[in-house]
C-alpha cells in the first residue's frame, strides 16, 4: 500500500512558476513509477508527466514539454513537479499517482494509487 499527499498548489500569474510535491508513505516507494495527472473542470483526467522507479526515464505530455520537469528523491519518498512558464490552460487539480509497473503509462486506469489532489490556478 502507498499513500500519497500532494502539496504546493496555489494561484500564480501567467508566466510564473510553482513546484508541486508528493510525499509517499511506505518503504517500497523506490519500486514504484510515479506520475502527475491533472483534471480541469468538465474535462477528463490527463497524464502530465511520469518518472521511472529509478528516476532514469521520464515522459511528458506534449503540452508541457520544455516547461515542466518531474523528479524524485527516493531517500525522501517524494516526487516533484517543477512547473515553469505557466499558462491559464494549465489550471487544473493536479494528482500524484503511483504504479507498480516499470512502464510509464498515460492511461489513468493503469495507475494503482492516487493522492487527493492539489489545485493549481493560473490567472492574472
Amino acid at each position: 500500500q502507498v499513500q500519497l499527499v500532494e502539496s504546493g498548489g496555489g494561484l500564480v500569474q501567467p508566466g510564473g512558476s510553482l513546484r508541486l510535491s508528493c510525499a509517499a508513505s511506505g518503504r517500497t516507494f523506490s519500486s514504484y513509477s510515479m506520475g502527475w495527472f491533472r483534471q480541469a473542470p468538465g474535462k477528463e483526467r490527463e497524464f502530465v508527466a511520469g518518472i521511472s522507479w529509478r528516476g532514469d526515464s521520464t515522459r511528458y505530455v506534449d503540452s508541457v514539454k520544455g516547461r515542466f520537469t518531474i523528479s524524485r528523491d527516493n531517500a525522501k519518498n517524494t516526487v516533484y513537479l517543477q512547473m515553469n512558464t505557466l499558462k491559464p490552460e494549465d489550471t487544473a487539480v493536479y494528482y500524484c499517482a503511483a504504479t507498480s509497473s516499470r512502464l510509464i503509462m498515460v492511461l489513468s486506469s493503469r495507475w494503482n494509487y492516487w493522492g487527493q489532489g492539489t489545485q493549481v490556478t493560473v490567472s492574472s
